[in-house]
């Protein structure tokens, strides 16, 4: 607690150390008591007077303004179960719960003071009192945003942003996107956390945040700085009616053709359609032919081009008219049925084997003669050779 806060008296101070010790006493003894952990608020914050030992059979809740009950100082009287009468000191800020607590829907500074309850119950009356000290949070923190380029027009994987949170607390967090975040590849933050640096924004990139909490559960919000990160042109697909196959489509002269490139981007891309060298007047993602003409044949191209990100993507499909059939011929068929053929195959086979044989035995014929030749009759006779001659004779 910050005793030097403007407003904040050492009287009080030592009210409020008397209320806790008082409140010790109470609980020991089994009294009723203001709950001293509910004696600290926060300016327009909920704030809450809780009971403790509070007695059963309660008929009514009564709580003032101060340390006198009197009427005049009345804020809010509660019976049980439904019985609500706001009092003199009532602001319409103020309510009684079932249990009988004080609540505040927004705190204020003067709020500040001393509140008794009064419970009357069916066995007697008991009151309460005790010291709420409602504390002033300080400024908000500020955030500032530089980055590579305009935070409007920020780069996908390109540009940077450097933040700083502006407070001189000590108990910063920053938010991404709405989420409590760190260090990490990417992002680096200052041993004091007062500085946070994207390296490399991304496409979902879209807010930042600083926040401190000085007091426990109590978190002071920046304003929120919004991105808007530029990407693409990525995934581009073509799709084409009738469909195409392997960049090639096929349609009949006076058909309808449909085409009709995507892709996604960030801000909305520029499309540009080129016809077989020829850029065309075209400039939407879609391109209808009504019916298809022999100049419209050829090689389409859809170029995607986003402006902010200097990027450009493109895909082809080449339109053909079907291919022609062969040429008509005259059908002039023999037909042979099935015994002539098995007929004739015998027959070549039988021939086949017969010509062999008449080879065969040719060159029987051959080879026999070349070796009985030596011995034929017909052979000259040397002169001089009369063993032979003699020969001859006996073997006529």
């Amino acid at each position: 607690m910050d005793f030097s806060r403007p407003g904040f008296s050492p009287w009080r101070w030592i009210t409020l150390v008397a209320s806790l010790l008082t409140c010790g006493i109470c609980q020991a003894s089994g009294q009723l008591f203001i709950s001293p952990d509910s004696l600290i608020g926060v300016e327009k914050h909920r704030t809450i007077l809780t009971l403790e030992n509070v007695p059963e059979d309660v008929l009514e809740y009564s709580w003032y303004r101060g340390t006198d009950n009197s009427t005049g100082n009345m804020i809010f009287s509660y019976k049980p179960p439904n019985t609500r009468h706001p009092g003199p000191l009532f602001s319409g800020r103020e309510n009684v719960t079932r249990a009988g607590s004080l609540v505040f829907k927004m705190s204020a500074v003067n709020d500040t003071g001393n509140y008794t309850v009064e419970v009357d119950a069916s066995n007697g009356t008991q009151r309460a009192t005790g010291w709420l000290e409602i504390l002033k949070l300080g400024n908000d923190p500020g955030i500032t945003a530089n980055a590579s380029a305009n935070t409007s027009t920020l780069v996908e994987g390109m540009d940077s942003v450097l933040a700083e949170c502006l407070t001189n607390s000590s108990n910063i967090k920053w938010y991404l996107n709405s989420v409590p975040t760190s260090g990490s590849n990417r992002m680096t933050i200052s041993s004091d956390g007062k500085t946070l640096v994207i390296h490399r924004v991304s496409r979902s990139d879209y807010s930042l945040q600083c926040t401190i909490e000085d007091i426990p559960e109590i978190i002071q919000r920046s304003e929120v700085i919004r991105f808007s990160v530029s990407y693409g042109p990525d995934y581009v697909s073509l799709w084409t009616q009738p469909d195409f196959f392997a960049g090639v489509l096929t349609a009949a002269i006076g058909s309808s053709v449909q085409l009709e490139c995507t892709c996604f981007s960030r801000p909305k891309p520029k499309y540009h359609w080129i016809h077989n060298g020829s850029l065309l007047s075209i400039s939407e993602e879609n391109m209808t032919l009504p019916s298809l003409s022999w100049e419209q044949m050829g090689s389409y191209r859809c170029i995607v081009e986003n402006l902010e990100t200097q990027l450009a993507f493109y895909r082809d499909v080449t339109i053909q008219p079907p291919q022609l059939g062969p040429l008509p011929t005259v059908n002039k068929e023999f037909y042979i049925p099935g015994y002539w053929v098995k007929f004739l195959i015998l027959l070549a086979i039988a021939g086949g084997v017969f010509v062999c044989l008449i080879l065969a035995y040719t060159l029987f014929l051959f080879c026999s003669t070349g070796k009985t030749c030596h011995k034929c009759p017909c052979r000259p006779v040397r002169q001089g050779d009369e063993g032979e001659r003699q020969r001859r004779k006996s073997l006529l």
